[in-house]
C-alpha cells in the first residue's frame, strides 16, 4: 500500500527500513526522519504523516529499547526551577 504519494513510499518500504535499522543497531530510536533518510528520501507535504506513523507503530521492531524507556521521567527537565 502506498503510504506517501509524494515520495512513493509503501508500507513495505517503511517496515523494511525499520527492520534494517533495528538489525543494524538494536539500541537506535527509530523516527520518521530516520526512515525517510534510510530510504534516501525526504518528507514533502506531511499529509501522509498520520498513516506513516500508524504504519510504523504496527511494526514490532519499532519498540524503544527497554533501558531507554522512561528517560524523560528521570531527566532533569522536571527538576529544574
Amino acid at each position: 500500500m502506498i503510504v506517501c504519494h509524494c515520495q512513493s513510499i509503501t508500507d513495505h518500504d517503511i517496515n523494511a527500513a525499520i527492520d534494517w535499522m533495528r538489525t543494524a543497531d538494536s539500541e537506535t530510536l527509530i523516527t520518521p526522519g530516520k526512515i525517510y533518510h534510510a530510504l534516501g528520501k525526504a518528507a514533502e507535504c506531511g499529509g501522509c504523516m498520520p498513516l506513516f506513523l500508524s504504519t510504523m507503530r504496527q511494526n514490532d521492531n519499532l519498540e524503544v529499547p527497554m533501558h531507554l524507556r522512561g528517560l524523560r521521567k528521570k531527566g532533569s527537565r522536571s527538576n529544574t526551577g
